[in-house]
């Protein structure tokens, strides 16, 4: 090519590159954790991410979660080693629906942002993007907990390899300052079929899972602490009950009015939970102000 059809070439060349630079998304730009406790990883396409902070977070507090004492206790002793830059396993929190996994993890921030622990939440479908959120928190001052939440899988989801790959399972380590929480009502995050069970072997009395099963517990065995979560009896509903109850100022009637009604609203949800319980005193304050505006 010529110099006089060059010269006339690289203008359009250059247009062409300028047309095409607006529809690409931009380029993940670094952002001042400082500025706020809980972030969440947004998508902007092309299989690119942004981190934004939470301006409205709101969460309960540690001391507001009753009937959690063992799971909060090891919960803790596990964060506080992380602040503090001492080995820390990422956490997978499983059980039953309700029984506040969510909710613990949530209400860490209030406790231990000071401390510059940092919440951020990421989307399973977002997951695919985890290579280019650690290069962004990589170095940070901060200690940041990557929070995936209701998480489970298929087999063909593509970001149950990725997740496996940062959990332990690439050549590439996370950053020291990251840690991976995950909230589940499954155990190994995979459902699991009576076909795969019977490729289950017995050799010289050992029990050996077939393929399939072992490779669903490989995943939730990359995390280093499990946490499990179980319904509530109902004593222990009960007292979470009369606790909101206390929390929200209600003016409390004869406590056989109370407990009875509560029960009947656990019946009718099929659940006693630390979450039916919360929406059990929300309902009862509704209806005592009501009442009160009446009069």
């Amino acid at each position: 090519m010529s110099r006089p059809e060059w010269d006339h070439l690289l203008p359009r060349l250059h247009a062409l590159a300028d047309r095409l630079e607006a529809w690409l998304p931009p380029a993940p730009m670094p952002a001042d954790l400082s500025r706020a406790p809980v972030w969440r990883w947004r998508s902007i396409g092309q299989g690119r991410g942004m981190l934004e902070p939470v301006a409205h977070y709101r969460a309960t507090a540690l001391a507001d979660l009753l009937g959690l004492e063992r799971q909060r206790a090891a919960l803790e002793r596990n964060i506080r080693q992380f602040i503090a830059g001492r080995p820390a396993n990422n956490v997978l929190l499983w059980g039953a629906r309700g029984t506040g996994k969510s909710s613990l993890i949530k209400a860490l921030p209030g406790a231990y942002a000071d401390r510059g622990l940092r919440l951020i939440e990421i989307g399973k479908a977002q997951l695919e993007e985890l290579p280019d959120l650690l290069a962004l928190l990589h170095g940070r001052p901060q200690r940041c907990l990557l929070f995936c939440d209701d998480l489970s899988f298929t087999r063909d989801e593509p970001g149950y390899q990725h997740l496996k790959a940062v959990l332990e399972g690439s050549v590439s380590a996370p950053p020291d300052n990251v840690l991976i929480v995950a909230t589940s009502n499954r155990r190994h995050l995979m459902p699991e079929s009576m076909a795969e069970n019977r490729d289950t072997r017995i050799l010289e009395g050992e029990i050996h899972p077939g393929e399939a099963v072992e490779e669903k517990i490989s995943l939730s065995e990359r995390f280093g602490l499990w946490l499990s979560f179980h319904p509530f009896d109902q004593a222990q509903y009960l007292a979470i009950v009369h606790h909101w109850l206390v929390c929200f100022g209600v003016s409390e009637p004869e406590r056989e009015v109370v407990t009875r009604a509560a029960l009947q609203w656990a019946l009718e949800r099929g659940s006693r939970s630390g979450r039916v319980a919360w929406q059990f005193a929300k309902d009862w304050l509704g209806r005592e102000d009501a009442a009160r505006r009446a009069d």
